[in-house]
């Protein structure tokens, strides 16, 4: 027991000393600071622009939702939901058999007072009979006149016609239940133009006026991007959320938008034509002594036909998407490192690939 134990304790230091003899030797060399490649940008004044976002609500310039101008019993409707119809067109016919049968009568008195004093005229243009029986006469028929085309015009309003041409988009009551003033029948919308109406702070008042154009994008529809000028600004800031309202028309032929989905709303607040442009990823900061906090970018130098990396400080100015305006520390012609800044540090030598 005492021999078997010796011989594995015996193997188990050949096989240790088998796996540490079988490590290769590390013979690489150290990767050199020349053979790091950068990609630098060679800095030129450029056009750099600043944006602020809001959210803004879609609302259909006409959307209704259509009512009786009289109480009566529905007698008809005349459409479906999700049909088109034109301005004028009738929706509804309500009950309007009383009316009906009052304006059968007016006409039949009509008749004969019409008669009457087409008689009467002939007697006084003769001369005969008194002038009160004549003005009696007409008066009557005048009067029924007056009062046929009241009826006339009360019977229309028994028709509850479209206000506009449009879509109907939900019907509430049935054939036969009870229309009256105030009350929902239907909800008529028109979505060839639409509003979209958003909420701004105060902070920006200066910065968005009438005709401004503004970028418009849908979180529904990704693939719609608008650019439409602003239609009007509201002349008030609310007093509770400190905003003022913008409003931007929106044409919408093809139908495709809805009201009361969400936008957003891109207004330009800064622009400049000659700024100097880096990407925003490359900029770093330091502590400074007193502990300020510096910022730098990494330039390459070019010297006797080499190129070595060396620290600029620099004053960042306003950030959009992931491009930032330098407002000190870089001039024109300047190669700020954009690709492998991650890798050097000031005095490295390097490589510039493009």
């Amino acid at each position: 027991m005492y021999n078997r134990l010796i011989i594995l304790t015996g193997i188990a230091v050949l096989t240790l000393l088998s796996a540490c003899g079988g490590k290769k030797e590390d013979t690489g060399e150290q990767k050199k600071d020349h053979d790091i490649k950068v990609n630098v940008k060679t800095m030129q004044p450029e056009k750099f622009a600043h944006y602020f976002q809001v959210s803004g609500s879609v609302e259909a310039i006409e959307d209704a939702f259509v009512s009786s101008e009289v109480p009566a019993q529905i007698r008809k409707i005349h459409v479906q939901e999700g049909q088109r119809v034109s301005k004028g067109q009738v929706l509804v016919s309500l009950n309007s058999a009383v009316i009906s049968n009052t304006i059968d009568e007016i006409e039949t008195a009509l008749e004969l007072a019409t008669v009457l004093y087409e008689k009467q005229k002939e007697l006084w243009d003769q001369k005969i009979g008194s002038e009160v029986q004549y003005l009696q006469a007409k008066n009557g028929k005048e009067s029924l006149e007056e009062k046929l085309q009241t009826l006339k015009s009360q019977q229309a309003m028994y028709s509850i016609v479209a206000p506009f041409s449009g879509i109907i988009d939900e019907i509430y009551l049935r054939e036969g239940e009870m229309a009256s003033p105030g009350i929902q029948v239907m909800q008529l919308v028109n979505l060839d133009q639409l509003n979209i109406n958003a909420a701004v702070s105060e902070f920006y008042l200066s910065h968005v006026k009438k005709g401004d154009t503004v970028l418009i994008t849908f979180p529904a529809y990704k693939d719609i991007v608008l650019h439409e000028p602003v239609f009007r600004t509201g002349n008030v800031v609310n007093l509770d959320s400190r905003s003022f309202k913008i409003q931007v028309q929106i044409k919408n032929r093809e139908e495709i938008l809805k009201p009361n989905i969400i936008s957003y709303i891109k207004i330009k607040d800064y622009e400049t034509d000659s700024a100097m442009v880096v990407p925003s990823i490359i900029i770093k900061d330091e502590m400074a002594r007193g502990g300020e906090k510096k910022n730098f970018v990494f330039v390459a130098i070019e010297k006797n036909g080499k190129a070595f990396v060396e620290k600029k400080y620099i004053v960042p100015g306003s950030t959009y998407v992931d491009r930032t305006e330098v407002l000190e520390g870089l001039e024109a012609g300047d190669k700020v490192i954009v690709d492998g800044y991650q890798l050097v540090t000031s005095g490295t030598e390097v490589k510039i690939k493009n």
